[in-house]
């Protein structure tokens, strides 16, 4: 954990960020907001306390009352006329199972074993029959609900009572990171090679030793929370608490999770709690008749921009329902940490939509929705005094003040924030710009434009540009040429300029962008197609919503030279920890040449992307006075560059002066090619 600051009041980060002085009052009135929210928890056993446990005492849970033992079903649903409990076990009676409510809206209702044990029994599918406010009636699934599943043959969804008899088994502990946080981006469904939707199971079998092998330490999974529409992509969550069952039953996943980590990964989760579906059959929407129980009320609860419902962040039982949820992630199924999604649509009224966010104004004024702020703060709290080493990631494009700085500091509690305009900068320069005209500087700083003291994640490209309408960096440089001339010894300019390109964006973004790196599955080989999901616009189709696995294993095909390059482009973290080295320091820039050179820590990065001119004898300068050796070339044939350079070529020493430097070297390095160069021990 990081050591308290010397200030306590919320202000802690001016320190780190002067700027902020001016708004050292708006600081302390976030802080002073969190602290009320806190002090409010502590005669429930503060943040560890009921507040973060509801999944403990809603849904269903065993229990005693009156000496005997049985199962408890809780529901909070104040504004419901009554709640009776449906399913198997009563032959969906909506009459013979009425609950009882309390004062707080809370109904409740306890069925003994020895009337209940052989009906109500593992796999039995169950709802709760909800009489709204005007007396009509509808057949809910309970929110808190673990297991719910597809009805076969239709497109309805149903509640499961899963209560295992014999809780899974672990077999691994969660592995420390030993280096830097390098996430392979997943989504179970899709990493089959078939058309069909892939299981957990599958995906532990074949996708993870695939991970393994090219050098990553962490997965993040998404779209695991349990949602009705698989195209969404997992973005319009039904049932919070429930592994989506399409994939497999809750005891896979923790057997995906077990093995990951038996192989040395960490495993993030997608976590939605920026917004809902607007599903009432499924979901949270209306459940008590009210549109104000767990969102907004009126426009404000509705997100027109997805279609989706806002959470009211004020409410106790809204955050007792949100904080429970990260800890039963992390608690029951050993999720390392989480990606947050949607951080900035949670984070300000107008979700950020069309905004700059060019001012420090921005981050305090009256848009900024500070319920939001207050459960986000509470959340990292959580998670990290739940699991200390644990890792969470603010998906958030405005660049909070603070978003990933401790709490304590007045921060948000984020480890990393992730690097979203990097991708983006990346689709304007090769929409924008010709190759000769790429800025070098502006790429440079580009990808060092980040707040000064916070962790981000870079990365080049994410799912989002492998979504139906937009394009990956692959297809961006190399279109139709990828399905006729990726073959070993075919012709093509186009796809010589995109492989080399290719290599040296994800490097130089791996070099420059974050403190960590992030992949999307298959990007790494430049995966020739794009993410559709089936929908009535494509027929229903897989075709799309697959990963083509063959292709990186196949010699006869130069994906798989680009994904020796990203296996290799990793373990230079593995051998040089170059993912948490600070130390960045540009060495040279020249425009007209399209030479960049840099360094990260003991590392200096050379890069050459002219088109046409290669450079012999380039004296570049350096900042040891040490040989240096090429540890990685991006021009060798085992990537699928044209073999120009010696490998592991050692170049000497000059004490030649050179841009300020009192040593320097003399280099080979071709055309739209770059090498990492070691300093010889």
């Amino acid at each position: 954990m990081p050591p308290t600051p010397a200030r306590t009041d919320g202000t802690a980060l001016i320190d780190h960020d002067p700027w902020l002085a001016p708004h050292a009052a708006a600081l302390r009135n976030r802080f002073g907001r969190l602290e009320t929210v806190r002090r409010s928890f502590e005669p429930t056993g503060g943040l560890l306390g009921d507040v973060s446990l509801g999944h403990l005492y809603f849904g269903f849970n065993r229990g005693e009352y009156l000496g005997k033992a049985g199962v408890w079903y809780r529901e909070w649903a104040p504004g419901a006329l009554q709640l009776r409990l449906i399913g198997d076990f009563n032959g969906w009676d909506r009459f013979g199972h009425p609950m009882v409510r309390d004062e707080f809206g809370v109904w409740s209702l306890f069925l003994p074993d020895d009337k209940y044990r052989d009906r109500l029994t593992h796999g039995s599918r169950i709802k709760v029959h909800v009489v709204l406010p005007d007396g009509s009636t509808m057949d809910r699934i309970p929110a808190y609900a673990r297991r719910v599943l597809q009805e076969p043959q239709s497109i309805s969804f149903v509640g499961q009572y899963w209560s295992a008899e014999k809780p899974y088994e672990w077999r691994n502990t969660s592995p420390k990171l030993e280096h830097g946080l390098r996430i392979y981006e997943s989504h179970v469904g899709m990493a089959q090679e078939e058309g069909r939707v892939g299981t957990y199971r599958e995906f532990t079998d074949n996708v993870l030793p695939r991970i393994v092998r090219a050098g990553y330490n962490a997965i993040q999974l998404m779209a695991i929370q349990e949602h009705p529409y698989y195209g969404s992509f997992g973005y319009h969550v039904s049932n919070f608490f429930a592994p989506s069952s399409r994939f497999g039953t809750p005891e896979d996943l923790k057997h995906l999770i077990d093995t990951a980590h038996g192989y040395g990964l960490k495993v993030i989760m997608d976590l939605v709690h920026s917004h809902a579906v607007k599903n009432t059959h499924e979901g949270l929407n209306l459940f008590d008749g009210t549109d104000h129980q767990y969102f907004h009320a009126g426009p404000r609860g509705q997100h027109s921009a997805w279609d989706s419902m806002c959470f009211d962040y004020s409410k106790f039982e809204v955050l007792r329902f949100l904080l429970s949820n990260c800890r039963y992630w992390i608690e029951e199924f050993r999720f390392d940490g989480f990606r947050f999604d949607g951080v900035t649509s949670m984070l300000y009224l107008d979700h950020g939509l069309g905004k700059n966010f060019s001012s420090y104004d921005d981050y305090f004024d009256e848009n900024v929705d500070r319920d939001a702020v207050t459960y986000l703060q509470l959340a990292n709290d959580l998670i990290h005094q739940v699991q200390p080493d644990a890792i969470a990631v603010a998906e958030d494009v405005s660049g909070m003040v603070g978003i990933a700085r401790p709490v304590a500091e007045g921060g948000v509690g984020f480890d990393y924030r992730l690097s979203m305009g990097v991708p983006d900068h990346w689709i304007k320069v090769l929409k924008e710009k010709t190759d000769d005209q790429w800025p070098m500087a502006e790429l440079y700083h580009t990808l060092m434009n980040r707040r000064h003291a916070e962790k981000h994640v870079g990365y080049a490209e994410s799912h989002d540009q492998a979504l139906v309408g937009d394009k990956t960096l692959a297809f961006r440089l190399m279109d139709q040429e990828m399905y006729w001339n990726m073959a070993k010894g075919k012709q093509s300019g186009i796809v010589d300029r995109g492989i080399a390109l290719h290599k040296m964006i994800r490097l130089i973004t791996f070099s420059l962008a974050g403190e960590a790196y992030l992949n999307f599955m298959g990007n790494e080989f430049g995966h020739p197609e794009w993410i559709d999901f089936p929908r009535e616009g494509n027929g229903y189709s897989y075709h799309y919503c697959r990963r083509q696995w063959s292709l990186a294993e196949n010699d006869l095909l130069r994906y798989k030279g680009l994904g020796e390059f990203d296996r290799a482009m990793q373990k230079l973290d593995d051998q040089y920890n170059l993912q948490p080295d600070k130390f960045i320091e540009r060495l040279l820039v020249h425009e007209d040449n399209k030479q960049l050179i840099f360094r990260r820590g003991p590392l200096v990065l050379v890069f050459n992307f002219h088109p046409t001119n290669s450079y012999s004898d380039w004296r570049i300068p350096v900042p040891d006075p040490a040989d240096y050796k090429v540890i990685l070339n991006t021009d060798a044939r085992r990537f699928e560059g044209p073999g120009l350079c010696q490998e592991e070529q050692t170049y000497w020493i000059q004490r030649v002066p050179h841009d300020d430097r009192k040593q320097s070297l003399q280099i080979y390095v071709p055309a739209r090619s770059a090498q990492v160069l070691a300093p010889v021990v």
